[in-house]
């Protein structure tokens, strides 16, 4: 191993993270090129947890500022000979402005280190939620973040992740330990910027998005009550029904030219699936040229109803018409009686196994984001036991599934923790 290698293991050591040595290793990542780091290059050398790279990126900020010199020109030709290289690039972007409500008072309540100790954990908190959505916090603003969502990693769902997101901060800066539970305001916009470097080149600066869409967002964040999410319209139009929304009306802000329409977030809506929520406010035309491959599922059917069980693959690049073609197959089995149960697979919960599962039986019991886990228990027992007629020790299972306490109700654990896995 080479000297410089060593001093990137010895500099891990150092924070107690020296596990991932060689993982930085094995990259060739030495210690001339940490400052090029940054959190999507620590998940793809395999740096899974979200504090770890927290540290990381930190104790690499402290390195670049220690060992900062100041620049010595010796004349203005040496200045002009060697112009300062910014690299930068135009992308669609969703702008989410997130702000502490009541930080004023906790300021004056709290001791200054005990008021560190919580606004570490609240930034923390909302940086663990923006992870799981691949979002990118650009700026932490005293007790603000402002995150992008499209840079430096763009998906077709931006909006939507962004959305996502600010749903999770709200209900998890509650669980934050501090004298009172914490509430946040939140602004989402979307639109064009130009995303680059700053800070004259210098590496330890953030990258920044300049354009009217970070404006918009914060000024849109201004007009949030506690616990309040506001979307501009850009984003209203890119997300179609996967929210349910309350109309705000136009709104004058600071600075923009144009009044700016406005909607609150509730919560999501009660979708089938992406393809349903995407086009619920959208009249639909017919199905045309997919004869060959609809009547192919229905011979498929019809041999599952002679007792021959059947499971079809429908694959195909993104956007040829496969949701389509199923919401056309539903279609005509419903009108045979028959009744079509969809499990939707999310890229947002790509390590739960049961999501598919959980999820449909939280949209069939109507199971609220913030309803108490006795209301949970009530509902699953009145389907299992009441509909199904199950032993009332299934609904345990089911429970377990969907994360819902139950020991409460239904007494300790009667079987080891892998004898009940295998059940």
């Amino acid at each position: 191993m080479t000297s410089v290698r060593a001093s990137v293991r010895e500099w891990l050591e150092s924070i107690d993270l020296e596990q991932y040595a060689e993982a930085f290793d094995t990259n060739d990542i030495d210690m001339s090129l940490l400052p090029q780091i940054d959190d999507q290059a620590l998940k793809d050398i395999g740096i899974g947890s979200t504090g770890h790279r927290l540290r990381i990126r930190k104790t690499i900020k402290e390195l670049a500022d220690s060992s900062k010199e100041p620049r010595i020109r010796e004349n203005e030709d040496d200045a002009a000979a060697t112009p300062s290289v910014t690299e930068a690039e135009r992308r669609q972007l969703t702008v989410m402005f997130c702000d502490l409500v009541g930080s004023t008072e906790l300021s004056q309540e709290l001791d200054p280190e005990a008021l560190r100790e919580l606004m570490r954990e609240y930034q923390q908190t909302c940086a663990q939620a923006i992870d799981k959505y691949d979002g990118h916090v650009a700026q932490y603003l005293g007790d603000g973040l402002m995150t992008y969502f499209g840079w430096p990693r763009a998906h077709e769902d931006d909006a939507e992740r962004a959305i996502r997101a600010g749903l999770d901060i709200v209900e998890m800066v509650k669980h934050v330990p501090a004298p009172a539970p914490l509430h946040v305001r939140v602004g989402i916009a979307t639109g064009p910027v130009v995303v680059g470097e700053t800070g004259d080149g210098d590496a330890s600066v953030a990258k920044l998005a300049v354009g009217e869409t970070p404006n918009v967002a914060a000024r849109i964040q201004g007009h949030a009550q506690a616990d309040q999410i506001i979307i501009g319209p850009d984003t209203r139009n890119l997300i179609g029904g996967t929210f349910d929304l309350k109309d705000c009306g136009e709104h004058t802000l600071k600075g923009i030219v144009e009044p700016v329409h406005t909607w609150r977030v509730t919560g999501l809506a009660a979708s089938q699936g992406r393809f349903d929520a995407a086009h619920r406010q959208v009249q639909l035309t017919p199905l045309v040229g997919r004869e060959q491959e609809l009547g192919l599922l229905m011979e498929r059917w019809q041999l599952a109803q002679d007792g021959e069980g059947q499971v079809v693959l429908l694959c195909g690049e993104p956007g040829i018409g496969k949701s389509r073609t199923l919401r056309a197959l539903c279609e005509k089995l419903e009108g045979k009686g028959a009744r079509p149960m969809r499990f939707q697979c999310s890229p947002y919960y790509v390590n739960s196994a049961f999501w598919p599962s959980t999820d449909n039986f939280e949209r069939a019991l109507k199971i609220a984001r913030d309803e108490s886990p006795e209301s949970k228990l009530e509902k699953l027992e009145s389907l299992i036991v009441g509909h199904y007629q199950r032993p009332l020790g299934d609904v345990r299972f089911v429970a377990s599934m969907l994360s819902i306490p139950c020991n409460a109700r239904y007494g300790e654990l009667a079987m080891t923790p892998q004898k009940f896995k295998d059940e």
